[in-house]
């Protein structure tokens, strides 16, 4: 099983970005995905997440109105798009899947079975 995000770079403050999370050896329908990020000398910390089953989402309070998760099944792809970027926007993303999470547990790292090496994305102000 392979993940990997890409579609990171250098953004501007109030622009866009969309970050896309492909994998290889799993279908992302039966998956719950998740995004995550980690600013220098910061832990990582959760973005958002859709869920495998009815496709909830929940988000972190500081990007929630900024950033989306969609989900494109028969591209077995997970995007995240990023409006309104913010300087403190600034981290390396990374995508992650897990089968079978409870809504309770969406934003713990540790409920995640697969992880993709990351992208990193910089926000100019």
């Amino acid at each position: 099983v392979q993940l990997q995000a890409c579609g990171g770079g250098l953004g501007q403050a109030g622009g866009s970005l969309r970050l896309s999370c492909v994998a290889s050896g799993l279908s992302f329908r039966a998956y719950t995905v998740g995004w995550f990020r980690q600013a220098p000398g910061k832990e990582r910390e959760f973005v958002g997440a859709i869920r495998s089953s009815g496709g909830t989402r929940s988000y972190a309070d500081s990007v929630k109105g900024r950033f989306t998760v969609d989900r494109d099944n028969a591209e077995n792809t997970v995007y995240l798009q990023m409006n309104n970027l913010l300087p403190e926007d600034t981290a390396v993303y990374y995508c992650a899947a897990g089968r079978s999470i409870i809504l309770s547990s969406i934003r713990t790292e540790s409920a995640y079975d697969y992880w993709g090496p990351g992208t990193q994305v910089t926000v100019s102000s």
